[in-house]
């Protein structure tokens, strides 16, 4: 039994949660960029509203996301195994397992790359804020989150994909 919902669990073994259908919710062409990265979404398995918990692999050559920041969702990631690069518009890092990174909103836009022949594993949290927007600045997208939760995107001139 947890909280309200007596039909989430309690505890799960996170590998066991099944990996998200879909790669990536990006219309193309950017979607297939996300063919590297497999999620699984931890915290809808629990029901969690205020924000979400993936347990991520990237494969060898696979990004996280297109480099990007949001106007009002903070975002952390914990690196569980591998050596992902973190790069943002200010710069490259080289990541390493127990290293950790955090994102707040309007802050340096990012994403993880895996330059190596080894599967990356994180884990990446972010909040739920309402009214939240994507900037991509290396590409023409950008992203608003509808009333129903799910993103909706279009090109920088506002027209759709």
């Amino acid at each position: 039994m947890t909280g309200n919902d007596l039909t989430k669990p309690l505890a799960v073994r996170a590998a066991d949660v099944a990996p998200r259908t879909r790669p990536s919710n990006y219309p193309e062409p950017f979607s297939s960029r996300m063919a590297g990265r497999e999620k699984r979404q931890l915290g809808d398995e629990f029901g969690l509203k205020n924000f979400g918990v993936n347990l991520t692999v990237l494969k060898p050559g696979g990004e996280s996301a297109l480099l990007h920041r949001h106007s009002k969702q903070d975002e952390f990631v914990y690196i569980l195994q591998g050596d992902p690069v973190l790069v943002t518009d200010e710069g490259e890092a080289q990541l390493s397992p127990g290293m950790c990174a955090g994102f707040p909103a309007r802050g340096a836009a990012h994403q993880l790359v895996n330059r190596t022949s080894s599967d990356v594993v994180y884990l990446e949290v972010g909040d739920r804020t309402p009214g939240d927007d994507g900037e991509y600045p290396a590409d023409d997208i950008k992203a608003a989150l509808g009333a129903d939760g799910k993103w909706v995107f279009t090109r920088k001139d506002g027209t759709p994909y």
